[in-house]
């Protein structure tokens, strides 16, 4: 089977399952109906997991497993949504932030405890029309005062392409997922997704503003990762090698030549070096985030997610595969206990948090 389709059809990245075949009334059914209270769901397919005061893993279902031990025990918080869960971030101890299918994004106020929904993918695509719509009356505007600028004409074209899209997708209901969601603050804060989708908040998600039109992704290529570096740069990392950094904030992005034309499904720091990793093990380095080299790290399968503390740098991937570094740049395997592949992970008191196929999985942390 090609890679790729190989991917695709991977549990794990079940993130690129999109619900196109579903209807909207599918969709909506998911966004209202409450996640179902099971003893199992901590062994629930899960997609990432993320720490402050306490530990909060999201999956499958709309399930949200959160830990006040370290890990050592779990209990299954109550959401109103059962849609696939993509991503979660925390902002401080007690604001929370969380994605997922069907347009999803919701909010905690207390830790990630009770979880209230900001937006869907029916306002989502409505924010999208609205944006892309004006972006049609400004170069409209702009090639009637230069009716015989080609530039012009050729950018209204796009425009009113994009636009017509944008207003087919509004149609076809909630089916586009967000993958990611990073937050600066309380206040400021971005949420990405499926083609080329980038939204925008200043208000601690009370409104939105569709952004993606202000990245070069002429073919709307999904976006799946989002970070700050230690400079306080930000990045997005997506498929066909995307790589688009913002250096004031997020206001502005401007595109990074990449080594790799494949997927990248996700962007770290670790020792104030930037790694970026994707499909067929594909890891790149860089020390400064535009010039980027190749780390061979002897193995092939996907890299979907790292751990980073101070000392160590850990790459989780498919089938069970977990590397380890305290360089960067050599890197030693560890047994994951089977061939469920990770998603996502935590580092905690000696002990790595892991996520993905099997639910939750505690792993110790190898001695130095």
């Amino acid at each position: 089977m090609d890679p790729i389709r190989s991917l695709i059809h991977s549990v794990v990245l079940a993130i690129f399952v999109f619900a196109a075949s579903a209807s909207a009334e599918q969709a909506a059914d998911r966004l209202k109906t409450p996640s179902l209270i099971s003893y199992r769901a901590g062994q629930a397919l899960m997609l990432d997991i993320a720490a402050d005061q306490a530990l909060v893993a999201v999956g499958d279902q709309g399930v949200v497993m959160r830990s006040t031990d370290q890990g050592q025990h779990w209990q299954q918080q109550p959401t109103p949504f059962s849609v696939m869960l993509t991503s979660i971030f925390f902002s401080d101890a007690q604001h929370a932030w969380l994605t997922g299918h069907d347009g999803l994004l919701a909010a905690s106020r207390d830790g990630g405890i009770s979880w209230t929904p900001l937006l869907d993918g029916n306002q989502v695509n409505q924010l999208r029309l609205q944006r892309l719509q004006e972006r049609v009356a400004e170069l409209q505007s702009l090639a009637d005062a230069e009716p015989d600028n080609a530039l012009l004409a050729e950018q209204l074209d796009n425009a009113l392409w994009y636009a017509d899209d944008a207003a087919v997708a509004v149609e076809e209901g909630p089916s586009v997922p967000l993958l990611d969601v990073w937050f600066a603050n309380e206040h400021r804060g971005f949420a990405l997704g499926g083609y080329g989708l980038l939204l925008k908040t200043e208000d601690g998600g009370q409104h939105w503003a569709y952004w993606g039109d202000r990245l070069d992704n002429p073919d709307n290529f999904h976006l799946n990762a989002m970070m700050a570096d230690h400079r306080g740069d930000l990045y997005i990392a997506g498929e066909a090698g995307l790589l688009f950094r913002s250096q004031d904030g997020g206001d502005s992005w401007s595109r990074i030549e990449t080594p790799y034309d494949g997927s990248f499904f996700s962007i770290t720091e670790f020792k104030q070096q930037l790694f970026l990793m994707g499909l067929r093990g594909h890891l790149y380095r860089s020390v400064d985030g535009l010039d980027w080299q190749t780390v061979d790290t002897g193995y092939n399968a996907t890299l979907l997610s790292a751990v980073a503390d101070t000392q160590k740098l850990v790459l989780l991937g498919q089938g069970g595969l977990i590397l380890e570094s305290s360089d960067g740049q050599h890197f030693t395997p560890i047994d994951s206990g089977g061939r469920r592949s990770l998603s996502a992970g935590v580092a905690v008191d000696g002990a790595y948090i892991l996520v993905g196929e099997g639910g939750l999985l505690s792993l110790e942390a190898a001695d130095e």
